[in-house]
């Protein structure tokens, strides 16, 4: 199960289905999954990662494929367990992300049909995980590897790779590291900030607006 490295101006590279900004929904108490899902939905950002340490995360991701149909891509993000595909699959998630490179959640995500996301820190990780099948490789923790500069500097002889950075990339961030080369970029609290918690869904609503503004067109 490999992807091959090919490149040139016929290429076509892969890019999120749903924009190049994926929110990452983690914990809280479960209440406001659904909210928070609509506020991003309705301010613009229409991929939405909610992980398997939130409450309610399976009944958050089939609420949201029930509402918006085609209109939001919906995945599951630290799955650790390859079982928990088939809870996410069985939902209506289109893609899994994982913190880590386990090839055993990569072989049972291409079982499901799922877009699978593994996280990698290194080039070498990077690569495993692109000739492993990966539809794209989660840099991460992005900010704390050396953000754009990182990126930009892995990509050079990587460039054939699809990655999408994730982890302390803010608001602001999210258009350094498009131009850097990403093809998404994950937003978890510097987005979606305590609205899991509080309901606060004016913040965030302003937040998401902010990010899609700043985003290329």
């Amino acid at each position: 199960m490999t992807n091959a490295p090919e490149t040139g101006p016929d290429t076509v590279r892969h890019r999120h289905a749903a924009g190049p900004a994926i929110a990452i929904l983690r914990g809280g108490t479960g209440e406001h999954v659904e909210d928070v899902i609509a506020t991003l939905v309705d301010a613009g950002v229409r991929a939405i990662e909610v992980t398997t340490n939130t409450p309610r995360w399976r009944e958050g991701i089939a609420w949201a494929v029930e509402r918006y149909g085609s209109g939001a891509t919906l995945g599951v993000g630290t799955v650790l367990e390859p079982r928990q595909l088939d809870e996410a699959a069985a939902a209506g998630a289109v893609f899994a992300v994982s913190p880590h490179l386990d090839p055993a959640i990569g072989e049972r995500a291409h079982e499901r049909g799922l877009g699978w996301y593994p996280g990698a820190a290194t080039p070498t990780e990077i690569v495993r995980a692109w000739q492993l099948g990966a539809r794209a490789v989660k840099v991460f923790p992005a900010a704390q590897l050396g953000g754009p500069a990182f990126l930009r500097q892995v990509l050079a002889p990587l460039d054939f790779v699809d990655v999408i950075p994730t982890g302390g990339i803010g608001v602001e961030d999210a258009s350094d590291y498009l131009a850097a080369g990403a093809v998404a970029v994950g937003l978890g609290s510097p987005l979606v900030g305590d609205a899991l918690t509080t309901g606060d869904l004016r913040a965030l609503r302003a937040r998401a607006e902010r990010l899609v503004a700043g985003l290329p067109r």
